[in-house]
C-alpha cells in the first residue's frame, strides 16, 4: 500500500519547495529556508534523509543539476514535488482545516463557520 500520510516536517519541507524558486531547491538552501521560515535551525543530515524518504514515498523527485556559478562548484540535486506530493499536501491542508473550522474558540474568529 503507498504511503500517503506526511508528518509535520516533511509538510513543511514541501511547502518550501514550493515556495522556492525551482533552481534554488537543493538541501543547503532548503535548511537555509527552513531556518528563516521558522527560527529553528536544522541539521543538513535531516533535510537530506527527509527528503530521501518523500522521494520513496514518490511526493519528490530530483535530479542532478550543474552549478553555473565558479569554477569547482559540485552538482547540485534540485528537488521537485511531483503530483501525488501536491495532492497529499493538499489533503494534509484540507484536514487541517477542517479541524480549525470545528474549534469553538476559533471557527468564529476567522469566521471559518461559513
Amino acid at each position: 500500500m503507498l504511503e500517503t500520510k506526511i508528518g509535520d516536517f516533511e509538510e513543511v519541507l514541501l511547502l518550501i519547495l514550493g515556495i522556492l524558486p525551482e533552481e534554488e531547491t537543493y538541501a543547503f538552501r532548503i535548511a537555509k529556508e527552513f531556518t528563516e521560515q521558522t527560527g529553528r535551525e536544522v541539521s543538513i543530515g535531516a533535510i537530506h534523509s527527509t527528503l530521501d524518504r518523500l522521494d520513496k514515498k514518490g511526493f519528490v523527485k530530483s535530479q542532478l543539476k550543474n552549478s553555473e556559478g565558479s569554477r569547482g562548484e559540485r552538482q547540485k540535486r534540485i528537488f521537485t514535488v511531483t503530483a501525488l506530493g501536491k495532492r497529499v499536501l493538499k489533503e494534509a491542508m484540507d484536514f487541517k482545516v477542517g479541524l480549525w473550522k470545528q474549534h469553538p474558540l476559533f471557527a468564529a474568529r476567522f469566521n471559518f463557520s461559513s
